[in-house]
């Protein structure tokens, strides 16, 4: 094709840009031979120009059509080159968020910097069988591949995973290795893919670490080969590792960290378990502040630290190994904080600081010598032939050495680290297949290069060009297997470069021969560099400007190396004597375990006497050098070897590729730098691979598919044709001139590059040119039709203008008729009128005459029945209250007696009581003194009692006012008029709180004060103390005189008290009769009141006037009981109560002879009513006299404790100083000048001070405490009493007026006679429902039975009849009572015929339920002997036998549902015929007579229903592993309606071949499963919720192939995908399923088909897509969106800017919290099993003969 027809007007090219590395453009000119520029108008609008050279020129490259600009691969592009694949790489990560992209074998991974929801077990799962092209690119379809072809084929794989720092490396890695361990499994040992996962956190902390590109980069290279044993499960693992970047340990650059297990200890120093190792933050050691990062923002090292040791323990590492191995790592920490000071000017020596702190715990850590430790880290050992001597180092050497034993210490600590996991890792049997993983460095290159980069770009070397091998084999596989001619494909081989790094006098071997060498340094080895390469290998340069450089030209790029350090790094030298001080150390034996002994040449220690700068010491043999740690091969040769070992491992497997890209140096979420995309895509190989392909025929279409897709462009001839293999051959003749453009294969057409943009644009002119012819014909359609309507509207108007002028003359005719016709009915009317009104009004007068005389003799009747009625009553009333008013007397008499001796026991009492008072007044002057004493003692508590007082009286004021102030704030802030109120309130409010600040400060005053003089009475009570012990002598000389003469006065006068109390218990007795008394008067009252509420409309008649007279006088004689008042002894005396006696009795006769019209006057209150409050009057009465009793204690008990109080502070004194404490007491320790006073008499105050003290203490104190009990407890029972008394008489209030009307019974009965009736209607009306639903049932099943056996029925007609005869076994005589006994010994015989053998189809007269139906008649029998051990027996047996059968027939869906319907049908009938009333309610009454009787099942029945479930569980699982398969086929592929066909042509790895299964395939396989649920007769509620839980499967299944599937996305899969489920639906509909909830979970399904088709381009389709997707979730949404493919040349793509549209407004409308993307099909609804009850009668079942059950007896 001519340059002129590819750049013609309006096509898209690819220009070079210096920000965007591509720029996309339109030709505005078509481009001419000769042309100098090219005129381009640029996206943004501008216009630019091209140039190009007239000579020669180099055309821009050309764009891609749009369909193919989210290309799943790479390959499959029309035009093949860098801005193809940069472009569609950036569409895809950007527009679509995917961030995997196929490049032939390769799979591009771009970094998101991001979680994504693309990584869960679903996923997993839907990866899972599934081919490498069927679903969107991911690492889990590498994965799958891989492990698909080592179980195809029985090769080793490899997934060769590489990338710069912060690509993703490690994260792929560890996403290949868990699906591994998921699909694989593992055989034998159950945590064997546990253990192959828990190695990743342990290497992450031991070997990545932070760089400036990537948070957890991996700091060497790691080849982990999984094993799999001949089943393809997991049976162990292997890992390898190389080139450990030990330099980071001592050197990090700015925002780097060292290695994450460093700071993990930093971050757990507080642990008990480390707290011996000295460690503390992060930032005080000289090996983890350099970068000056200690902390990430999103890790916690703590917590790191905690898995890291999780998986040491799942490794089996015992926690002593990893406190070992934790000790070193602190160690090394220490290492490095040990300081070296140079000892003269020069610097030739140097010596550690002798106080240290850091070389002390070094050297305790690991358990070596502190002073040869400090010795030999500054001095080395030399060894000669016949000497060895000790030389001092400088201090940059010495510091170079300690560095080197810590990288020493480390590498070694890391080797072993990978032994243990290798050993715990290893496989434990044979292994048959392996999946290697290798992940390693990508290509790198730094400002500054050194010997790390050399080693990372020589490994890349390696695999790039096996890279490139292996894609050449497939390449020259492809092309040989069509049967293509193919000439040698030319590309880039790096064979020269590798050439130039390792071989025989490469770079890499004058670097050891220089290395070898005494004085060798990076300069001489520099300028070997250039004498050997730099004019004889083309790939090797010099910087211009430097002398210690050079350059490498690699595949990716030039790389300029600094020569420095190179000799040191490789030949990584650690002195022998520091590691021999290592051995010898006996305290770990893990520091034992890295550094074993080699050979037979120990290492000789140096002497401690020896401090010269030079000691000889004679070798024990002549040539045998100290250690071979320095002559061992160099780092370079060790690499080298173990990278040719490694490409021998991967030649001998089949790789994978997968090439991680960074997309910015920023790490943020999805923003995609071009330029470093750029530059990762040509270092990693992928534009090798574009190279390739573009370089023969990179689009392979296969007939089939060339044939769909291109159909538009045949002719019917070319159709005609029965072969599509020559068909495409005519077409492409025809359409493409040149042959060289394609090739046809045996089953594929090869294109060259370009060639299928060129089909597309012919094929959408053809489209368009279809469109427009469409177009017109339907606008002519559109016109004739219009013409066609307006004709024969004209017609219309003509023929209804003519219908209605016939209509109007015929109305007109019409009328004339009418009128007379409603002349006649009129006077017609009027007189029927007339004569029906007349009747009326006299069949009216008849009924109401008739209802009056029949009201009147009811009325009479009624009267006589209530005037015999209230004569009963009021008779028996009358008895009644005689019979309590005679007992009430005689109670009252009995009281006034016992009160009567009572009080002249009192006044006894009081007399012998006069002698204490009288000795009372004898010892009054000591009392006197003791009371002044107290008194002032006394009157400072009530100040400070007052004060306190006042100041809770303030706050308690204050806070009421607040409240108060606060509850007016509060309401007048609801009232918003009356703001002015509020602010007076405020202010009110101010000056409350103002005057309680003031109010405070002046009792804060007050306080002061009290402090200040209750300070001077401690001084004073000081000095007192020091004239206390003059008086200790005297006070215990009289103290034992004072205790004799007391006790023999207590003991007199305790008879006394005794005396007293026995009174007071008397009174109280008398209270508790009175109270008695008084509950009985007021039930008395109350049945008088209820008796004359229940008659208030008859007259009084005289004998009831004089009953109430005398009942309403009794009341009053209540007064004269007596009241606690009266007994109190020093409040009257005898007069006064005699003449309050006489007074009550003067009252109580002036009310009895008072006429019974009192009670009635002129207020109009009830005489009853003020009866009843009469006697509440006078329970209130004894209440107060109750409450003034219990203040009179009150007071009595303070004043006892006040009488108390200076004795009980006697006691609590210690009883070696009573006498100090008596006198502190009675206030004698006053000032000496008193004291010379009062001397003479102080003897005779103590003696009756104490004698008073104690004598009323004793005796009060019990009394008062017993009396204060008592009181308390019957207080409270006579409020109880009182309460429940007024409880009673509302009751009785209610009851009796329930009673008024004696008809109200009759009413009720009858109505109860029509309940029971109506009810017996009911039941009658359900067992006729019941019958039928039995008779439908039987009809059904004589149906399916005579369908399925109609061919066989003649045959078997005989044996059918012997079949259905009833069981034929010995029963007593008598009726069959639906009971079958089973004896002990025949219950596994019962198991096995009824379970294990039991087959519907062997039976055809047996119910599917059967077994249920026999079971429950056995029970029944245990039921009725009772025997429960049988029932407990025979239950174990049917569910274990059950079990059996269901786990023998597991993958059988018809065994799983004939025992999930016996179980619900046992489960029915034990709840139908047990003992719980609720499920009898539907039996009928020959079912409730064979209910049990004895024993309780519901336990039983709670086992049969989780039985149940599980079964249900089961039956879903069989279920859905037959539907599984045909899900995708029959929802997503089968083309049900036809031409719907996907406008995107389908990729090179998907072919078009028919699908395994249809949706008529899927829909027989549902009804399959409904006709095997309905056959074994199981519950419609059961089936329905079976059958939503499979729809939520096909739902769940549809949908997570749609939103894995991109080509998936389109409107015509969306028209179709609506098209399948709406047949399902149908299919509900016509099974009756459409209520159990199996429409709702199709909603995502549905809504999901409806996404596809709506329109996606305006703000208002937003908001419908937002409005629509409700059963959808915000990742789910969004992925269908920009997954969405237009049809070429009919859509557009949807733009960013709609999807940011419609993702923020799904984020507004969804709640916050993660949402996962794909469904979790694993979900099971919970089951829920309805109670239906059975209307099979138990003895009316038959039980055919070919069951054998002859063994069980009927009963």
């Amino acid at each position: 094709m001519a340059a002129g027809e590819l750049y013609a007007q309006g096509t898209r090219v690819w220009i070079p840009d210096c920000l965007e590395v591509w720029k996309s453009a339109e030709l505005t000119r078509g481009y001419e031979e000769g042309d100098s520029f090219l005129h381009l108008r640029l996206e943004d609008g501008s216009e630019s120009t091209y140039p190009l050279d007239p000579q020669c020129p180099q055309l821009p490259f050309l764009r891609n059509p749009d369909y193919l600009s989210g290309e799943n691969d790479l390959v499959a592009l029309s035009y093949l080159h860098e801005p193809a694949v940069l472009h569609t790489l950036r569409a895809r990560f950007l527009e679509t968020n995917t961030i995997y992209t196929y490049c032939g074998i390769i799979l591009v991974a771009i970094n998101p910097y991001k979680q994504l929801p693309i990584y869960e077990e679903p996923v997993i799962y839907a990866y899972s069988g599934q081919n490498m092209g069927d679903m969107d690119p991911h690492i889990f379809a590498v994965a799958e591949d891989a492990y698909k072809q080592m179980s195809r084929n029985n090769k080793n794989q490899s997934l060769i995973i590489s990338g710069e720092s912060g690509a993703g490396k490690t994260a792929s890695a560890k996403y290949a290795m868990r699906y591994f361990a998921m699909v694989g499994g593992s055989l034998g040992d159950s945590s064997m893919e546990e253990k192959v996962l828990a190695s990743s956190p342990i290497m992450e902390a031991f070997g990545n670490a932070k760089t400036t590109r990537n948070d957890n980069s991996s700091r060497f290279g790691k080849y982990v080969e999984i094993c799999f044993s001949h089943e393809y499960r997991i049976v162990g693992a292997a890992m390898k590792t190389y080139l450990l970047e030990k330099s980071r340990l001592t050197f990090q650059a700015k925002a780097e960290r060292n290695y994450h297990i460093f700071y993990q200890l930093c971050a757990s120093a507080a642990l008990p378990e480390f707290q011996g190792l000295g460690l503390g933050g992060a930032e005080s050691f000289r090996y983890t502040n350099q970068g000056q990062c200690s902390h990430l923002e999103a890790t916690d090292d703590a917590a790191d630290l905690e898995s890291t040791r999780n998986a040491f323990s799942l490794l089996g590492v015992h926690e002593s190994n990893q406190l070992e191995l934790f000790t070193i790592l602190a160690s090394i920490l220490h290492l490095g904080n040990i300081r070296l000071r140079a000892k003269d000017r020069h610097g030739e020596s140097c010596f550690t600081e002798p106080d240290g702190e850091a070389l002390g715990l070094f050297c305790s850590l690991l358990g070596v010598e502190k002073s040869q430790v400090s010795r030999w880290l500054c001095h080395r050992k030399l060894v000669t032939a016949g000497e060895t001597y000790v030389k001092p180092m400088s201090r940059r050497q010495a510091l170079n050495s300690r560095d080197a034993l810590a990288k020493h210490i480390y590498g070694q600590l890391f080797k072993w680290i990978v032994s243990r996991i290798n050993k715990a890792l290893r496989a434990s049997c044979r292994q048959h297949t392996s999946i290697g993983i290798l992940d390693i460095y990508g290509f790198e290159t730094f400002p500054v290069n050194s010997f790390e980069q050399f080693c990372i770009n020589y490994a890349n070397e390696k695999l790039q060009q096996h890279f490139n091998l292996h894609v050449f084999k497939l390449e020259q596989e492809e092309y040989m297997k069509e049967e293509i001619p193919w000439t040698f494909i030319d590309f880039y081989d790096n064979q020269p470069c590798i050439d130039l790094i390792e071989a025989k006098l490469g770079i890499l071997d004058l670097l050891n021969e220089e290395c070898k060498m005494p004085n060798g340094s990076d300069v001489s080895w520099a300028q070997k560099l250039y004498d050997r390469h730099l004019h004889h290998s083309p790939h090797f340069q010099k910087p211009k400007m430097s002398t210690d450089a050079f350059i490498v030209h690699h595949f990716a790029g030039k790389v300029e190396y600094q020569c420095s350090g190179f000799l040191e790094k490789n030949q990584d030298t650690v002195h022998a004597e520091l590691i021999g001080l290592l051995r010898a150390s006996k305290k770990s034996a893990l520091l034992a375990e890295l550094f074993p002994e080699e050979g037979d040449g120990n290492i000789a220690l140096p002497s401690r006497r020896s401090h010269g700068s030079r000691v000889t010491v004679r070798p024990g043999r002549r040539s045998l050098p100290a250690t071979d740690k320095e002559h061992r091969k160099p780092i370079s040769t060790q690499f080298k070897a173990s990278l040719h070992k490694l490409m021998e491992t991967l030649s001998s497997t089949a790789p994978h590729y997968v090439r991680c890209i960074t997309p910015n140096d920023r790490k943020r979420p999805f923003e995609f730098d071009a330029k470093r995309a750029v530059e990762q895509l040509r270092a990693c190989g992928v534009l090798e691979t574009i190279q390739i392909s573009a370089s023969g025929y990179p689009s392979r279409w296969t007939y089939v598919e060339f044939s769909s897709r291109y159909r538009a462009l045949m002719r019917p001839e070319e159709l005609m044709g029965g072969d599509e293999r020559q068909t495409c051959q005519l077409v492409l003749k025809r359409l493409l001139k040149d042959p060289s453009k394609y090739q046809c294969g045996k089953g594929k057409i090869f294109f060259r590059a370009g060639q299928v943009a060129f089909l597309e644009e012919l094929r959408g002119r053809r489209l368009r040119a279809a469109c427009v012819f469409i177009q017109k014909s339907f606008r002519c359609w559109l016109g004739r039709r219009r013409f066609l309507r307006m004709r024969a509207a004209a017609i219309c108007l003509q023929r209804f203008s003519r219908g209605f002028l016939a209509r109007r003359l015929v109305r007109g005719l019409r009328r004339t008729s009418a009128a007379l016709v409603l002349q006649k009915n009129f006077k017609m009317a009027l007189a029927r009128r007339s004569y029906l009104r007349s009747q009326a009004a006299a069949v009216t007068i008849q009924a109401f005459a008739r209802g009056m005389f029949a009201r009147r003799l009811h009325r009479q009747m009624v009267a006589s029945q209530k005037a015999v009625v209230i004569q009963s009553v009021v008779r028996g009333w009358l008895a009644r209250t005689k019979y309590v008013r005679v007992c009430g007397t005689v109670v009252y008499l009995q009281c006034c007696f016992r009160r009567m001796r009572a009080r002249r026991e009192l006044r006894r009492l009081r007399l012998e009581a006069r002698s204490v008072e009288h000795y009372k007044q004898l010892n009054k002057g000591m009392e006197i003194k003791v009371m002044q004493l107290q008194c002032k003692v006394d009157e400072q508590a009530r100040e400070n009692r007052s004060l306190s007082e006042q100041l809770s009286a303030l706050r308690a004021s204050h806070s009421e006012q607040v409240e108060r102030l606060h509850s007016e704030l509060r309401g007048l802030r609801e009232d918003k008029a009356q703001e002015t109120r509020i602010r007076e309130l405020q202010e009110q409010l101010q000056r409350m709180e103002s005057e309680k600040s003031n109010s405070e400060g002046r009792l804060g005053q007050e306080m002061e004060e009290l402090k200040q003089r209750l300070t001077e009475l401690e001084a004073v009570k000081s000095n007192l103390k020091e004239e206390k012990d003059a008086l200790n002598q005297r006070i215990m000389e009289q103290s034992q005189e004072l205790e004799d003469q007391l006790r023999r006065r207590v003991a007199a006068e305790s008879q006394e008290l005794l005396c007293q109390l026995e009174g007071e218990r008397a009174r109280y007795q008398t209270l508790v009769k009175e109270c008695a008394r008084l509950e009985q008067c007021c039930e008395n009252l109350q049945d008088e009141v209820a008796f004359h509420k229940q008659t208030p409309s008859l007259r009084r008649s005289p004998s009831s006037d004089s009953i109430l007279d005398s009942e309403c006088s009794y009341p009053s004689s209540l007064s004269t009981a007596p009241s606690r008042d009266d007994a109190d002894p020093q409040s009257e005396s005898p007069d006064q109560e005699r003449g309050r006696w006489r007074q009550r009795n003067e009252r109580r006769r002036t009310r009895s002879d008072s006429p019974p019209s009192s009670l009635n006057d002129d207020d109009g209150q009830d005489p009853y009513e003020k009866a009843y409050l009469l006697l509440l009057g006078q329970l209130n009465v004894v209440t107060e006299d109750l409450a003034r009793t219990r203040e009179e204690l009150r007071r009595a008990k303070a004043q006892l404790a006040h009488e108390r109080k200076p004795f009980e502070i006697f006691k609590r004194r210690s009883p070696p100083s009573p006498q100090q404490n008596i006198a502190e007491i009675l206030g004698l320790n006053k000032s000496p000048e008193k004291m010379s006073e009062e001397d003479s008499m102080m003897e005779e105050d103590l003696k009756y001070a104490y004698d008073a003290v104690r004598v009323s203490n004793k005796l009060l104190e019990g009394q008062l405490q017993e009396q204060q009990l008592q009181h308390e407890q019957e207080l409270e029972g006579l409020r109880l009493d009182i309460c429940s008394l007024k409880q009673q008489s509302l009751i009785q209030d209610l009851q009796l007026h329930q009673e008024e009307d004696g008809l109200q019974h009759q009413i009720v009965q009858l109505k109860r006679e029509n309940l029971d009736l109506a009810g017996q209607l009911e039941r009658q009306e359900k067992n006729m429902l019941k019958l039928r639903k039995q008779l439908k049932t039987s009809m059904k099943q004589i149906q399916d039975l005579t369908a399925s056996r109609e061919a066989k029925w003649l045959e078997q007609k005989v044996k059918v009849e012997e079949m259905e005869r009833p069981l034929d076994v010995p029963h007593p005589a008598g009726a069959f009572e639906g009971m079958l006994g089973c004896k002990a010994e025949d219950e596994g015989r019962l198991i096995r015929t009824i379970i294990t053998d039991f087959k519907p189809q062997h039976s055809p007269g047996a119910l599917p339920v059967l077994p249920a139906y026999v079971l429950l008649m056995c029970f029944r029998h245990a039921d009725s002997i009772p025997d429960e051990h049988r029932v407990r027996s025979l239950f174990t047996a049917a569910v274990s036998g059950i079990k059996r059968v269901v786990k023998k027939h597991s993958e059988d869906f018809d065994v799983v549902a004939l025992w999930l319907a016996n179980t619900c049908c046992l489960v029915n009938c034990l709840r139908q015929y047990g003992r719980d009333q609720s499920y009898r309610l539907g039996n009928t009454p020959k079912q409730n007579q064979h209910c049990l009787r004895n024993l309780d099942l519901a336990s039983h029945c709670q086992s049969l229903g989780d039985l149940a479930i599980q079964l249900h569980q089961q039956l879903i699982r069989v279920a859905q592993k037959k539907l599984k398969p045909m899900i995708v086929a029959a929802m997503l592929e089968s083309e049900t309606i036809q031409g719907l066909s996907s406008a995107r042509p389908p990729g090179h790895r998907k072919q078009l071949v028919a699908p395994a299964y249809t949706l008529d395939s899927l829909l027989q396989q549902l009804s399959s499963f409904h006709e095997a649920l309905g056959r074994h007769q199981l519950e419609p509620v059961v089936v329905g919720q079976a059958f939503r839980q499979l729809f939520f499967t096909v739902s769940g299944v549809a949908l997570n192939y749609l939103l894995l599937r991109r080509d998936a996305c389109s409107w015509s899969q969306g028209v179709q995908l609506r098209y399948n489920v709406s047949q399902l639906e149908e299919w509900l509909r016509a099974k009756g399923l459409q209520q159990s909830g199996a429409v709702e979970v199709l909603q995502p399904l549905i809504q999901a088909a409806q996404l596809l088709q709506v329109k996606k381009t305006t703000e208002e389709d937003a908001d419908a897509i937002c409005g629509l997707c409700t059963a959808l979730s915000t990742p789910q949404v969004m992925r269908i969106l920009r997954a969405y493919t237009p049809a070429a040349g009919l859509e557009e793509r949807v733009r960013p800017s709609f999807l940011s549209s419609v993702e923020n407004r799904l984020a507004d409308r969804t709640p916050a919290g993660p949402c996962q993307l794909l469904v979790d099909t694993a979900h099971l609804f919970p089951v829920h099993l309805p109670f239906s009850c059975s209307p099979v009668q138990l003895d009316e079942i038959r039980i055919p003969d070919s069951i054998n059950l002859s063994f069980l007896t009927r009963v």
